[in-house]
């Protein structure tokens, strides 16, 4: 496919799901290659973005994950040297690895998201746990991949928690717990694909959940109404929208156990993985991994 020139897929990087972008980034290689784009892998903590130009690349398929990857910085050097890339621009980038803002304009535009606190080093901790119950979770509020999060569910645990996540992040939540399931709305261009539904054997669907246990269940279709489908569907473009989100993310959600949909989170650069959640709904679609490889990359675009 010469239309898209030579194309870097980034992948790698320096923040602490490095690992996990070099899996999607070597999925998102050899899907490429295998329908004859003329695609490389580039690590941007290996060698400076300046030699995208130097190199002749003409166009940019990013499957980095976590700071300085998906965070808006990295959208904003592409788009300073005029360097199509995938995925969302600087702002949703931006807004969307923060959790905590990505609640409060979700929260503005009327949008339904859990309860929360933020907390900080005066925090009353017992008055957080009275407030949100518990179990509840402690997370940092701009990382991916679970990495510090921990299911809060005894009197005095908060505190400890809370110190776990300060090592990933300045920004640290309390959230409360929504009981009735786990779902994952992707977004690829102007529609929705079927949701998941994630039933982890673990705790909570934390990192071994994510990417390298086999006893995670996934259910897509996710099992819900018709009725229900369709409105978690409209809720993950809506709330793709509200942040200025395009091309394609995923958007994930708690259910309660009245059936009520809650936003938890966006990711405007989702895992590519042989476990990732994407393709998996893609496929129920009948968009197989390398096309929707392709789909992402066509939509590529600078500002």
């Amino acid at each position: 496919m010469t239309q898209y020139g030579k194309v870097a897929v980034l992948m790698g990087g320096s923040s602490s799901e490095r690992e996990v972008s070099l899996m999607s980034g070597a999925g998102v290689l050899k899907a490429l290659q295998s329908r004859k784009v003329d695609a490389y892998a580039f690590d941007p903590a290996e060698k400076p973005l300046a030699a995208l130009k130097q190199e002749g690349f003409e166009r940019v398929f990013i499957a980095l994950h976590g700071p300085f990857g998906e965070d808006g910085t990295l959208q904003g050097a592409l788009e300073t040297m005029g360097m199509p890339y995938t995925g969302c621009g600087v702002m949703a980038s931006a807004i969307g690895m923060d959790k905590w803002r990505t609640k409060l304009v979700w929260q503005g535009a009327g949008l339904p998201v859990p309860e929360f606190v933020l907390l900080d080093d005066q925090t009353d901790f017992a008055e957080v746990e009275a407030r949100l119950g518990l179990p509840l979770f402690v997370k940092p509020a701009c990382e991916g991949s679970s990495f510090g999060v921990t299911k809060v569910k005894n009197p005095g645990e908060i505190r400890a928690a809370y110190a776990e996540a300060r090592k990933y992040d300045q920004l640290v939540l309390a959230e409360r717990y929504i009981g009735g399931g786990e779902y994952t709305c992707a977004v690829l261009g102007a529609r929705a694909l079927p949701s998941i539904k994630i039933e982890p054997a673990t705790e909570f669907y934390d990192y071994d959940a994510k990417y390298f246990r086999d006893d995670t269940v996934y259910r897509c279709p996710a099992g819900l109404s018709a009725e229900a489908e369709q409105q978690m569907r409209a809720l993950a473009l809506k709330a793709f929208k509200v942040l200025g989100g395009r091309g394609w993310g995923r958007v994930d959600f708690l259910m309660d156990e009245a059936g009520h949909p809650y936003l938890l989170e966006v990711n405007t650069a989702p895992g590519m993985t042989s476990h990732s959640l994407v393709p998996m709904a893609a496929r129920v679609e009948g968009l197989s991994y390398e096309d929707l490889c392709v789909a992402i990359l066509d939509a590529a675009h600078v500002g």
